[in-house]
């Protein structure tokens, strides 16, 4: 089983590929940056990928959104990634396009050699292997955005969908065949109930018709 790792610190990254051979995988490369990940993927082809989150040169979520690049060109690549943060937005994103193997191992949760090669057998495999704590995270931020959204009635729902369009209040009262001082009410009650108070730096519309759009990812 052909293996590309992506793990930036030169000692964890030896010890991965010491494990992984051990257990008679084959590693393709190991690599530390996300440009050297994203060729990996891209000419090796490999039967399964191990990443973590955060890789030169952003330090950010360079490996997952490598993971998601590569699996976009390739669906279905099978994917754990292994990190000390839960990237909970590119998180969910690999998760919920439903094609192919993947895992999600926090590293200070990996406790034995047999947990991880197990969760990347599973993965390869075309299973999943998903740390609880990362679970937990992730239902946490969804019950959190939905319990507001569903606090609006049909009708602002109604509104909220034209304002993710683009559309003005103006155009909103048109559509609907209502005024434009109902629609402005409607527009104060689902910034209400959303918790978007008025702020010098934020934007309560874009903010609003964020929320509306995450809904679905």
């Amino acid at each position: 089983m052909r293996v590309v790792l992506a793990e930036d610190l030169f000692l964890l990254r030896d010890g991965l590929v010491r494990m992984l051979e051990a257990y008679d995988f084959e590693i393709a490369a190991a690599v530390e940056s996300g440009p050297e990940l994203n060729r990996a993927l891209a000419e090796l082809k490999p039967d399964v990928a191990v990443v973590d989150v955060r890789l030169p040169p952003s330090h950010t979520d360079e490996g997952l959104q490598c993971a998601l690049q590569a699996r976009r060109a390739r669906p279905g690549l099978p994917v754990l990634v292994l990190s000390q943060h839960v990237e909970q937005l590119y998180a969910r994103e690999l998760l919920a396009d439903g094609a192919g193997g993947v895992g999600y191992l926090l590293k200070d949760r990996v406790f034995d050699a047999e947990q991880f090669i197990d969760a990347v057998r599973r993965v390869a495999a075309g299973g999943t292997a998903m740390d609880p704590q990362v679970i937990q995270q992730l239902l946490s931020r969804r019950q959190a955005e939905s319990r507001p959204l569903g606090r609006l009635t049909p009708r602002e729902r109604e509104v909220l969908e034209l304002m993710a369009q683009g559309r003005s209040n103006a155009a909103i009262a048109e559509r609907l065949v209502v005024t434009e001082r109902a629609i402005a009410k409607h527009t104060s009650n689902i910034f209400a109930k959303l918790g978007l108070e008025v702020s010098d730096d934020d934007n309560r519309r874009v903010l609003a018709v964020l929320a509306y759009l995450d809904q679905g990812r």
